[in-house]
């Protein structure tokens, strides 16, 4: 979340293909020192360099798309790699699980290796060397990065951890908060001292611009966050092992492959605020069709759900993509990038955040609830614990099975609260789609 802003500044400075060079190397060093690891603290270095090398492939993607392509080719080439986007992050827990499963974990760090050599391979062959400019290090807008650096970071952790660490009765949140605050504190004053600030947050001002950089949040909130919830409800509750979580994940990438090779010529002949309104209500339908969860719910249950996510990733993340870069003038279209997939993945962030809240919060409240009615003088119960001491025959046994079961019940109760939440989070952002303007006709897709 970090890196992604930055990515147009290393640009600019070092030249697209060297920039990709780097990343990629440092990216497969990174993978395999998490493969290697065998404590908690080389894991965890391990994938902050990950995130950081990672972090600019996602944004320099479209460029090369954009810039390398004829004109006629560039639609065909924004769909594929929307394809790929999309299906990464459902192909890859599914992947990551088999390994896990059948192999060993480390397989799934180590698999980026020859992905990553076929990478600079492709890079060196396709891509033209540009000169360096390193009199931008002078140059560079440094207290906006370090105000955006610290700002990111620290709101990130607190979003991350704040519910684990009791938010605000930790020190450790609290001083976060206050650094999270002066970082964009500094990145704000940048904006007036630089004339050439690190990333230019005016453009959030643009009417059709923040209305689609407050819609990615939303979706990036339902794509990590429901990427989260199920695969947890069918370990936890249906027992699931990773792999076999995996493939429910994977039927979300189904509507997209049926839907992408659709998508340059629907760009060009809809309006994109009904892609965008379409894509929208596939995703609260997504969350909606949840509700129902029960302790007997396994993977079955989230096909319609999956199905409908899919939908939902395919028209409304290609939607507005376009409808982000032809939003902002073309000088702020790396600006307009950044943000526009900084948004999605702080938009992950609250999710989690969110998420790790309220089935805390909820799962007490439902335990609570469901307890005051299980009392001695309930028949309910009675019966209940009748039933467990015939089948345990220990009276002990029996009330222990009994909480169990009211703990289950309440963290299923849980998880229905928390998809109907989101499923309101989506819908709270649907009049936002008439702020958005059309796309311009008889003009290539616009790319980032």
């Amino acid at each position: 979340i970090v890196m992604i802003p930055l990515t147009g500044w290393f640009v600019r400075t070092l030249g697209l293909r060297t920039f990709l060079l780097i990343c990629a190397t440092l990216f497969t060093a990174f993978s395999v020192m998490c493969g290697l690891a065998d404590s908690l603290p080389m894991m965890i270095a391990g994938r902050v360099g990950q995130g950081f090398a990672g972090g600019a492939l996602i944004p320099t993607a479209l460029t090369i798309v954009g810039t390398r392509l004829p004109p006629k080719q560039q639609p065909l080439g924004t769909a594929l790699f929307g394809m790929t986007v999309i299906l990464g992050p459902v192909i890859g827990p599914l992947l990551g699980g088999w390994l896990t499963e059948n192999v060993s974990w480390h397989y799934a760090f180590f698999i980026n290796v020859p992905i990553c050599a076929g990478l600079v391979a492709l890079l060196l062959l396709g891509l033209p060397h540009e000169t360096s400019d390193w009199g931008g290090l002078l140059r560079a807008d440094w207290l906006g990065i370090v105000g955006m650096t610290a700002g990111l970071s620290a709101l990130t952790v607190v979003l991350e951890d704040g519910q684990r660490e009791r938010w605000f009765e930790s020190t450790m949140i609290v001083v976060l908060s206050i650094v999270s605050v002066l970082g964009f504190a500094l990145l704000a004053l940048s904006q007036f001292t630089s004339k050439a600030p690190v990333i230019r947050l005016n453009i959030l001002f643009q009417r059709s611009f923040g209305a689609v950089f407050v819609m990615v949040m939303a979706v990036g909130m339902i794509l990590f966050g429901v990427m989260y919830m199920i695969p947890q409800f069918l370990a936890i509750i249906a027992g699931y092992n990773t792999e076999q979580a995996g493939y429910v994940l994977l039927l979300a990438g189904l509507p997209t492959i049926l839907l992408m090779p659709l998508m340059p010529k629907m760009l060009e002949t809809v309006d994109v605020r009904i892609m965008v309104f379409g894509g929208m209500l596939c995703f609260a339908a997504a969350c909606f069709v949840n509700l129902g969860l029960t302790p007997d719910s396994i993977g079955p249950h989230f096909v319609i759900g999956q199905l409908l996510q899919g939908c939902g990733l395919a028209l409304a993340m290609m939607a507005l993509n376009q409808a982000a870069i032809t939003s902002v003038p073309r000088e702020y279209t790396s600006d307009a990038s950044g943000l526009f997939n900084a948004a999605r993945n702080l938009g992950g962030s609250i999710g989690l955040a969110i998420i790790s809240t309220f089935q805390e919060r909820r799962t007490t409240l439902h335990i609570d609830a469901i307890g005051s009615s299980v009392t001695a003088n309930s028949t309910i119960a009675q019966d209940a614990l009748h039933a467990y001491g015939q089948q345990l025959g220990d009276a002990t046994q029996a009330m222990a099975v009994l909480a169990q079961t009211v703990q289950m019940q309440a963290m299923v109760m849980a998880y229905n609260d928390l998809f109907w939440i989101f499923g309101l989070i989506v819908v709270a952002t649907l009049p936002l789609v008439f702020l958005l303007k059309p796309l311009p006709k008889g003009v290539p897709l616009a790319m980032h």
